[in-house]
């Protein structure tokens, strides 16, 4: 029997720059059908001509062996074409069911029919295995939900239009999502697939390609690489040919004992609220990674030291001062930056230029420019940003450029030591690596760095040393290289034990 879905000799140009060649892809009903390749390899692009969003400029879409060619995403959709986009376009103060039937609500009498709308959101919920018990329901407000739970809103919403929804397309639907969520997202599409739908699965996150994708496809420059079954490659193979280099040359080497220099910062009995008996020092030179669970208190270590979510006991030191910042600009002052873990809302203004951006944090707490020696455009090539120039507004640029922007907006500051929350998260493989080398850079020049991260192959990778956190407190310490079954035994076994005093610790 002939695929569900082909496309056949897809090409593309904008303006004369041509960014698809000649592409081929198919799709089995039932598949899960991983797209991968770094930025600006044509994954997005390929799959907006599906959805009818660009028109190509040659090649043939078929669905069934019918040749369709769509001029406007109203008629994918009537096809059976169904698209999950990177951003959100929720009405948080809105219900599920009113999210579900935006734009195409049901009527009757010239009216628009809720109950219509909220009898097929549930069934469409009761199909997918979701009930009320997991705090979805018809009538429930987003702007209540978790984001996992907004994500699958969001594939809600693509079904509810059209229940001959055949081929389901998700842009990097994990990407704002912590492990655990991911794993209920995971288990919504093999729900998904087991209804028959093709599902095509566009990741940067390798290790869920491997764990959910019957076979995976490889773009590179708007060009298919490879196509093959996840079964007979491993993630070494994808990246040869994503990016032209082995895995090994994804993390830099770690630091050697004699190249750690002086404390940068020390924590004694550090706690508050969501934080107990806080024991932390970190060295110049030195990338400290900090591991744990969802909710065991990695963020809110980061936000404390930043005096964001302040510490309410113990004694801290940045350098040679006793300071325990009670707000982000006393941190900032000290000589500590926090690279947040959602770059979009928190990091950077996306409007702006990259100018205004790598400068947000000079003009508004400090009187100091780029450091000693060097201008703004040195600073920006000391990050290696990729950009048209500084006047490009940061919203064009990629997830990777957009984090070295955010990583330059604080160097501009003079840290003494970084903290990094999920530097990678929702970047390419090209620009992890990129990335991964620049931290390792700066730890050479004398940061300290504290680096927190969802993803174990990275912070293993990456650190000289591990925390392991539970419960708001370090469980334990491993040291670099320890392994994947360590550090999970460590955080599953304290997240198990009876939680003690808030108030141990208390200095």
């Amino acid at each position: 029997m002939p695929a569900m879905l082909t496309m056949q000799g897809v090409s593309k140009s904008f303006l004369g720059v041509r960014v698809l060649h000649g592409v081929d892809l198919d799709l089995e009903a039932g598949e899960v059908h991983a797209l991968v390749g770094e930025n600006g390899a044509g994954k997005s692009t390929l799959m907006k001509v599906l959805a009818g969003e660009h028109v190509p400029d040659e090649g043939v879409i078929r669905l069934d062996g019918t040749a369709h060619r769509f001029g406007h995403p109203a008629q994918a959709q009537a096809a059976g074409i169904g698209i999950i986009h990177q951003e959100f376009a929720l009405l948080p103060h809105r219900t599920v069911a009113e999210n579900v039937f935006l734009g195409r609500e049901p009527t009757r009498r010239g009216l628009v029919d809720r109950r219509a709308m909220r009898e097929h959101t549930a069934r469409l919920l009761t199909e997918l295995g979701i009930g009320a018990a997991e705090g979805l329901t018809p009538d429930t407000p987003v702007r209540e939900l978790s984001v996992a739970r907004q994500q699958t809103v969001e594939i809600v919403k693509s079904l509810g239009g059209a229940s001959d929804v055949r081929v389901l397309v998700m842009d990097e639907p994990t990407a704002p999502l912590a492990d655990h969520e991911a794993g209920l997202l995971h288990d919504l599409v093999r729900r998904l697939a087991a209804r028959g739908l093709g599902v095509l699965y566009i990741s940067h996150r390798l290790r869920e390609v491997f764990e959910l994708a019957d076979r995976v496809t490889v773009l590179k420059d708007g060009r298919r690489v490879t196509t093959t079954r996840t079964a007979d490659t491993d993630t070494d193979r994808v990246v040869r040919a994503m990016v032209g280099r082995e895995l090994s040359a994804y993390y830099p080497p770690r630091a050697r004992p004699e190249e750690l220099g002086a404390l940068r910062l020390t924590v004694t009995g550090g706690g508050n609220d969501r934080l107990h008996a806080i024991d932390l020092r970190l060295r110049a030179g030195e990338i400290t990674g900090v591991a744990g669970l969802q909710g065991s208190g990695r963020t809110s270590l980061a936000r404390a030291l930043f005096g964001a979510a302040p510490f309410t006991r113990g004694r801290m030191t940045v350098g040679d001062r006793e300071l325990r910042p009670s707000r982000p600009r006393q941190a900032i002052r000290a000589g500590l930056a926090l690279v947040t873990e959602d770059r979009k809302t928190e990091g950077l203004a996306l409007r702006q230029s990259v100018r205004d951006n790598a400068l947000l944090v000079t003009r508004a707490v400090t009187t100091k420019g780029p450091p000693a020696g060097r201008s703004l455009a040195g600073l920006l090539d000391r990050v290696r940003l990729q950009a048209r120039g500084e006047d490009q507004q940061t919203q064009y640029l990629s997830g990777g450029n957009q984090q070295k922007v955010v990583i330059a907006k604080w160097l501009a500051a003079h840290p003494q030591v970084l903290i990094v929350d999920e530097p990678t998260r929702g970047v390419d493989v090209g620009a992890k690596a990129a990335i991964h080398t620049l931290i390792r850079e700066l730890a050479r020049d004398g940061l300290a760095v504290l680096l927190i991260t969802s993803e174990l192959p990275e912070l293993i990778g990456m650190s000289d040393r591990v925390l392991v956190m539970a419960k708001g407190r370090i469980a334990g310490e491993l040291p670099a290289g320890a392994g994947e079954e360590d550090i999970m035994r460590l955080a599953t076994s304290a997240a198990e034990r009876p939680a003690t005093s808030a108030a141990e610790g208390a200095v």
